[in-house]
């Protein structure tokens, strides 16, 4: 009984997922030209509906994004190429209304901070590996400088590690490993 549960439920919410997308383009609103519809859909699918913002006009279902739709299929039944029909929405509405921006110098801030800002930050972790290994002496670990040689002298009862041999020269001074 629990599989037959299971598939019920699946099978609902596909159903549910499926139709919600699909009710967007209302009957009324398809072209008789298959050929004219199919580009429609396609030209539908890189306009921002102006309402929801993240949604393409052919997902979504609000009035605004019916409108455009059906101004889509208005200027398709024209004659307009598809670059003539793009060109009157952007004309008419602003560039906002691609989900895809034009490389423009409008533009040119969002097409080039996303590398410039990927850049930015390997250079500072490369920066930020050199100084780590800068601060390490060659067998890997980290030297005690003289405060911390004093502090570690207090701590483990005021014995005297200034002469002490540093760990530079290998024979074993304080030094802390790091894991």
């Amino acid at each position: 009984m629990g599989v037959r549960r299971l598939i019920r439920y699946l099978l609902v919410t596909w159903l549910i997922v499926g139709a919600s997308s699909a009710l967007a383009v209302q009957p009324d609103e398809v072209m008789r030209d298959t050929a004219q519809e199919a580009r429609a859909r396609a030209l539908s699918r890189e306009l921002r509906c102006m309402v929801c913002q993240n949604q393409s006009i052919d997902d979504s279902d609000a009035p605004l994004a019916r409108d455009l739709r059906l101004l889509v299929r208005e200027r398709i039944g024209a004659g307009d190429s598809d670059s003539q029909v793009i060109d009157f929405l952007v004309a008419r509405y602003g560039s906002f209304v691609l989900l895809k921006p034009r490389f423009e110098a409008q533009t040119l801030v969002l097409w080039l901070l996303p590398p410039l800002a990927l850049g930015a930050g390997a250079i500072l972790l490369l920066l930020a590996a050199r100084r780590r290994r800068s601060d390490r002496d060659p067998s890997g670990d980290i030297a005690l400088s003289s405060e911390e040689q004093a502090r570690l002298a207090e701590l483990l009862g005021n014995k005297d590690f200034s002469s002490a041999p540093q760990p530079n020269d290998g024979s074993g001074g304080p030094r802390i490993t790091k894991v």
